[in-house]
C-alpha cells in the first residue's frame, strides 16, 4: 500500500518562492476551499508533476512555472510503501529529478526516462492514467463509463496488475521477429549446401568427363541465372517505382491527422460554449434580479438576452455538425492513408522477398563458377572431392537441426502470442475478476440507495436494469444517479486495488468533481456516501461550495492569494 505523507510546493503555477506544505495522512476527510484562483487546485498539478513529470490539468508543462518569479519551481513528495519511505523531488529551472529511500538516493545512471519508469513501475506500480481514475479526481476527470473501451481496459489491466502480459506480448514480438529471421537464413544456408552437395555429387560424377564440356554447360547454367538475376532486379525497380507513386498519393498524411485533432479541439471548444450559453440561458429565465447589484432586470433585456444565446447556440450547433462532416472526410481519408500504407508494406515485403531470391543466385553463380575455374586448374581428385562432400553433408545435417529447433521454437512463439492477445490470457484473468466487480459496484450502488442491476462484460460495456428489468444505458440517468455510478465504479477500482495492492493507496481527491450534481439536499447523501463507503482513506474534497460544506469536515484547508501568491491561511 502507498501511504501518501506529504506533499510540498513552491514556484508552481500561482505558489511563490516559500514551499506550501499539506499533510496528506492528517485526517481522514479534509475540505479544501478558497476563491477561484487562489490555487487550491495546484496541489494536483503538484502531485502529478512530482510523481509522473506531467501537469494534471491540459497545460504545458513549462506553464508550471511561476509567472513572477520565472523559475525555481519544486515539488518534494514523502510516501510509504511497506516499510520503506520515499521521498521524490523534481523542478524546473533548475531541472531536478531525485529519488530518495529511506533517506538514500537512487542510481541516477539511467536516462530520465529510464528513471521515470523505475519510478511508474517498481516503485509506485502506478501509472498517470490510473493515478487520475483511483487517486485523485479533478475537474478535467473523465468518468470510467465515459472512457474509450481501449482506455478501460488499460485501467482494469493496471488494476489486476496484467500489465505485465502486454511488456512480454511486445517483447515476444522481437523475438518471433528474430525467429523467422533466423528460419530464413537457415533456409537459405540449407539450401546452398544442398545446391553445392548435388554440384559436388555431379563434379564427382563428372570429373572423368570432358572437362570443355562441364565448363560450357555450367557457362548455359550461369548465363540462366543471370536472365533470373536481371529479371528480379527489374521487379525490383517496379516496386520502387510504385512504392513512390504510392508515398506520394499519401503526402498527406501528417496534414490529415494533424487536421482531426485540431477538429477535435474545436469541437471540444464549441461544447464548452455551448455549456456557458445554457448557463447564461438558465440565470436569465429563471432571475429577475441580479445576484450582484440586486437590481431588477428588465424583462426585455432578459428576453434579448436568451434570445441572443439561444442564437449562438443555434451557429455553435451548425458549426459543430459541420466539424462532424468534415471529420467523416478527414477519417474515411485516415482510412485510405492506411489502406495505402498497408499496401506500401507488402511492396517492401515483395521488394525483400526479391532481394533474397537475388541474394541466393548471385552465390550460386559465383559458386558455378568458382567451379569452372576448378575444374581449369584442377586434376582428377576424386579423393578431394569426397571429403569435400563429407564436410558438406555434416553442415547439412547440422542445418536440418537448427532448423527442427528454430521450427519448435516458431511453434512456442505462436502458442504464447495466442496466449499473449487480449482475448487471451488476459481476458481469462479479467472473467475471473468481473463477477468480484460486478458485487462490488451494485453492493456499493445499493448503499447508496440506488437499486439497479450494474454488470459490465469483459470488453467492459455496461449493462443497467431496473428492479422491473428495464434495460437503461449509462446516459439514460440523471447527472445525480450518473454520480453514485462513477462513485461506486470509484469505490470498486480502489477496492480492488487493495485486492490486489496494485494501486493501494490512503489518498482520495476530488476537485469539484461532484460540485455540478449536489444541490443543498444532495450535501448531506454526498457526505453521507463518502463517510460510509471510504475507510481507512485520507480524503481530500476540493469545492467552491465551502459554505455548505464547511462544518461537515474534521479538517479545512482554506487557499488566499495575498501579494499575487497564494497561500494557506491558518
Amino acid at each position: 500500500m502507498i501511504v501518501f505523507k506529504n506533499v510540498r510546493w513552491k514556484n508552481l503555477l500561482s505558489t511563490g518562492n516559500s514551499f506550501i506544505e499539506v499533510q496528506l495522512n492528517k485526517s481522514s476527510n479534509t475540505l479544501i476551499i478558497g476563491d477561484n484562483g487562489a490555487g487550491k487546485s495546484t496541489i494536483l498539478d503538484a502531485l502529478c508533476f512530482g510523481l509522473f513529470n506531467k501537469p494534471f490539468r491540459s497545460i504545458k508543462k513549462d506553464q508550471l512555472i511561476n509567472s513572477v518569479n520565472q523559475g525555481g519551481t519544486l515539488v518534494e513528495i514523502e510516501f510509504i510503501i511497506g516499510n520503506r519511505e520515499y521521498l521524490v523531488k523534481r523542478g524546473i529551472k533548475k531541472n531536478l529529478f531525485e529519488i530518495y529511500q529511506d533517506g538514500k538516493l537512487l542510481n541516477q545512471d539511467a536516462k530520465i526516462k529510464d528513471y521515470q519508469e523505475f519510478l511508474e513501475k517498481n516503485i509506485l506500480k502506478l501509472n498517470f492514467k490510473s493515478f487520475t481514475q483511483i487517486v485523485i479526481l479533478g475537474m478535467s476527470f473523465i468518468p470510467f463509463m465515459q472512457l474509450r473501451a481501449s482506455d478501460r481496459r488499460t485501467i482494469i489491466e493496471d488494476l489486476l496488475d496484467i500489465e505485465i502480459f502486454s511488456v512480454m506480448n511486445y517483447l515476444l514480438r522481437s523475438k518471433v521477429t528474430q525467429n523467422k529471421n533466423d528460419i530464413g537464413t537457415v533456409d537459405i544456408a540449407l539450401g546452398l549446401s544442398e545446391n553445392e552437395q548435388k554440384l559436388t555429387k555431379i563434379m564427382i560424377d563428372k570429373l572423368k568427363e570432358d572437362k570443355t564440356v562441364q565448363i560450357k554447360k555450367n557457362k548455359k547454367d550461369i548465363e540462366k541465372h543471370e536472365e533470373f538475376l536481371k529479371t528480379h532486379k527489374e521487379n525490383i525497380n517496379q516496386i520502387i517505382k510504385k512504392i513512390e507513386i504510392l508515398n506520394e498519393s499519401i503526402s498527406d498524411e501528417s496534414n490529415a491527422r494533424g487536421k482531426i485533432d485540431s477538429l477535435h479541439d474545436y469541437q471540444r471548444d464549441i461544447e464548452k460554449n455551448i455549456d456557458k450559453y445554457e448557463d447564461e440561458i438558465e440565470f436569465y429565465e429563471k432571475n429577475e434580479a441580479c445576484n450582484t447589484c440586486r437590481q431588477d432586470i428588465p424583462k426585455t433585456f432578459r428576453k434579448s438576452m436568451i434570445e441572443n444565446f439561444h442564437a449562438k447556440m443555434h451557429e455553435c450547433g451548425q458549426a459543430l455538425l459541420k466539424i462532424g462532416n468534415t471529420l467523416k472526410e478527414k477519417e474515411k481519408r485516415i482510412c485510405e492513408i492506411d489502406t495505402i500504407s498497408s499496401n506500401v508494406d507488402s511492396q517492401k515485403a515483395e521488394i525483400a522477398r526479391n532481394q533474397n531470391t537475388i541474394d541466393a543466385c548471385t552465390q550460386y553463380i559465383k559458386k558455378v563458377a568458382k567451379q569452372n575455374e576448378e575444374i581449369s586448374q584442377m586434376a582428377d581428385d576424386i579423393d578431394e572431392k569426397k571429403n569435400e562432400l563429407n564436410v558438406i553433408d555434416i553442415d547439412i545435417e547440422i542445418y536440418n537441426k537448427e532448423k527442427e529447433k528454430l521450427s519448435n521454437q516458431k511453434y512456442l512463439y505462436e502458442l504464447a502470442t495466442t496466449m499473449l492477445k487480449d482475448g487471451g490470457i488476459k481476458t481469462r484473468i479479467i472473467k475471473q475478476y468481473l463477477p468480484i466487480m460486478n458485487t462490488l459496484i451494485n453492493k456499493y450502488l445499493a448503499q447508496m440507495d440506488f437499486f439497479v442491476s450494474f454488470n459490465l462484460d469483459e470488453n467492459f460495456n455496461e449493462s443497467i436494469k431496473s428492479r422491473h428489468r428495464d434495460e437503461f444505458t449509462y446516459d439514460s440517468f440523471s447527472e445525480g444517479e450518473k454520480m453514485r455510478i462513477d462513485l461506486a465504479l470509484l469505490f470498486t477500482w480502489r477496492a480492488v486495488a487493495k485486492l490486489k495492492n496494485s494501486a493501494n493507496t490512503n489518498l482520495l481527491i476530488l476537485d469539484e468533481v461532484f460540485d455540478s450534481s449536489l444541490d443543498a439536499a444532495g450535501t448531506d447523501e454526498f457526505m453521507r456516501i463518502l463517510n460510509n463507503l471510504v475507510k481507512n482513506t485520507n480524503v481530500f474534497v476540493i469545492s467552491h461550495k465551502g459554505e455548505i460544506l464547511f462544518d461537515k469536515f474534521k479538517s479545512v484547508l482554506k487557499f488566499e492569494k495575498r501579494k499575487n501568491f497564494s497561500q494557506i491561511i491558518k
